[in-house]
């Protein structure tokens, strides 16, 4: 079976925009068997260092899954108040701005390739609550906007964040997962659309603090026909070179057979098999792999030898 990569991630460009090395990292990452393609960061243009050097060093057979939360988060940095369930309207609408000019970019990549090679686009439900007011209506105010534009056959997905929790720290603080689900039930009950849901594992398990938090997610949006997706990053409760309750995007713990792996990550082979089942990842649209690798300056050999062993571990873990 074959996997979208969440290869940003991963880059060994940590810091920098070292194209050439970034060019040994694409052509490894064409050489793994089972990749089906990236999820692709979107921060405001279609690649944040080179759009054609972007498109002339992907693989003519990948699929695109594009993800809006670089973007988000940094717009949120400069203005507390964006994102697409503000029920600030300024805000609400510099989100939709946002979108539409990922919109956009998906159709710069489609013509590019010559066919519609993207798959589905990840939005969000921000703002942090402890920043800024948010709500239902606010999203279902904005999915009723855009789900309306031409999207080029790439479905709309919310990609579910950790949830503001009273008394705990969040690394996002977005809408909880119910109330995400409630928004995209109305939009599709009333547009006829097919707005849905992608868990990440790690952030299910940083609202929860267990990793019963993703088997959860999983479950509720899969009684209510929503699950698009499943992404695979891990989490741990411990201080590790990832942190503590940090959305840093851990690789899986080592197998029980040994093999590399982040010590203290909660994201086991038994983690693995059991969100496989209850998801029914093999029928999913969207399923993969988005890991972080420490130490930053970890050799692009290092890094490689994590994302092969993480696809590997999916298959088994199936």
């Amino acid at each position: 079976m074959s996997y979208f990569v969440g290869a940003y991630a991963a880059s060994p460009n940590t810091a920098t925009w070292n194209p050439e090395l970034e060019a040994q990292y694409y052509a490894r990452l064409s050489a793994l068997p089972n990749v089906k393609g990236l999820e692709h960061p979107f921060l405001g243009s279609l690649h944040p260092h080179d759009d054609a050097w972007f498109i002339s060093h992907i693989e003519p057979k990948w699929r695109f899954v594009f993800t809006c939360i670089p973007g988000v988060m940094a717009a949120m940095a400069k203005n507390p108040l964006v994102g697409l369930a503000s029920d600030d309207a300024s805000g609400r609408q510099e989100a939709l701005a946002f979108v539409r000019q990922a919109r956009d970019a998906i159709a710069t990549l489609n013509a590019a390739c010559g066919s519609h090679v993207v798959d589905a686009i990840e939005i969000h439900s921000a703002p942090d609550k402890t920043r800024a007011a948010s709500s239902v209506a606010s999203l279902t105010a904005s999915l009723a906007e855009l789900v309306q534009w031409d999207w080029q056959g790439a479905r709309v997905v919310i990609e579910h964040c950790d949830a503001h929790v009273p008394g705990q720290v969040a690394s996002k603080g977005f809408l909880t997962l119910a109330d995400e689900i409630a928004a995209i039930e109305a939009t599709n009950t009333r547009y006829g659309s097919h707005v849905g849901v992608v868990v990440n594992w790690g952030r299910s398990v940083l609202e929860a603090r267990s990793a019963e938090g993703a088997l959860q997610h999983i479950r509720l949006a899969k009684q209510h026909g929503v699950l698009a997706g499943l992404m695979f990053s891990g989490a741990s409760g411990q201080e590790t070179p990832y942190g503590a309750w940090r959305d840093s995007h851990m690789p899986p713990a080592p197998s029980v057979a040994g093999g590399i792996g982040a010590e203290g990550s909660l994201l086991t082979d038994a983690a693995l098999h059991d969100c496989l089942v209850a998801s029914d990842g093999q029928q999913l649209p969207i399923l993969g792999l988005k890991i972080g690798i420490r130490p930053l300056d970890a050799s692009l050999d290092a890094r490689m030898a994590h994302l092969s062993s993480g696809l590997e571990r999916l298959d088994a873990a199936r």
